[in-house]
């Protein structure tokens, strides 16, 4: 039987390409084939690694039976191999790991600005300013993270209804909202201590507090509540 060619991920258009449509649009954007072909990495002489994903699936009928296969059942698949088996098992068990955290007591606390940036690893390395909401239950345990914004952010998107219709959503007691510079300058800007100042104010509103707002850099990060303090110590006036 002869396998019909499939162009490589490089003679691709960029739009189309796994890794880059991941760095633009986020990783849940992807399909599974699509997140596996990036684990893989290449592919064959005549196989790109996306059609190489879609075959590993295929091949276990779907992602609950990759789940369960083991390194050799994966290993043994034309194109994989030992290399690429246990890459894909390795990245299996992190999702398992992570996936066995939901639910428990000692789930994640936020009790500091470092914890909310140890969240996100790849943040001061983005090229794309990312705009995220953390929603918190009344013990400041973590209910869930959300990128709300991907792009250019500015004082006139309606971070306000975006970020507390999240929180409406899942209860949460409190938010706090991190974004990145892709220059490495943490400093805020005035649309920065703009948008901060009307989320406070619709936090008060609706008795869901903005807890801080977070902004990373390149090697550092600053914390609204930490370094301006009068936007929580006071009435919040958002036309000041």
């Amino acid at each position: 039987m002869h396998m019909r060619y499939s162009p490589a991920i490089r003679e691709l258009p960029p739009e189309e390409r796994p890794r880059e449509r991941l760095q633009k649009y986020g990783a849940e954007s992807l399909s599974t084939a699509e997140l596996l072909a990036i684990i893989i990495r290449t592919g064959t002489k005549r196989e790109s690694a996306l059609s190489l994903g879609e075959r590993v699936l295929s091949t276990f009928k779907g992602l609950k039976g990759l789940f369960n296969a083991s390194l050799e059942q994966i290993a043994k698949i034309e194109g994989i191999g030992r290399v690429k088996a246990t890459e894909i098992k390795a990245a299996i068990e992190l999702g398992k790991r992570m996936f066995s955290l939901v639910g428990e007591e000692e789930s994640v606390r936020i009790t500091c600005p470092q914890d909310v940036v140890n969240l996100f690893p790849e943040l001061p390395f983005q090229t794309q300013e990312h705009f995220n909401a953390l929603f918190l239950d009344v013990k400041g345990k973590l209910i869930k993270a959300r990128t709300l914004f991907v792009g250019t952010l500015d004082a006139s998107i309606s971070h306000p209804r975006e970020v507390f219709k999240e929180a409406v959503a899942c209860s949460a007691a409190s938010v706090i909202v991190v974004h990145n510079h892709p220059s490495g300058d943490c400093t805020p800007s005035r649309d920065d201590i703009e948008m901060t100042r009307k989320l406070k104010h619709s936090g008060d509103i609706l008795a869901i507090p903005l807890q801080d707002h977070i902004i990373v850099g390149k090697g550092g990060f600053y914390s609204f509540r930490a370094s301006r303090g009068d936007i929580w110590s006071s009435k919040t006036n958002v036309a000041e």
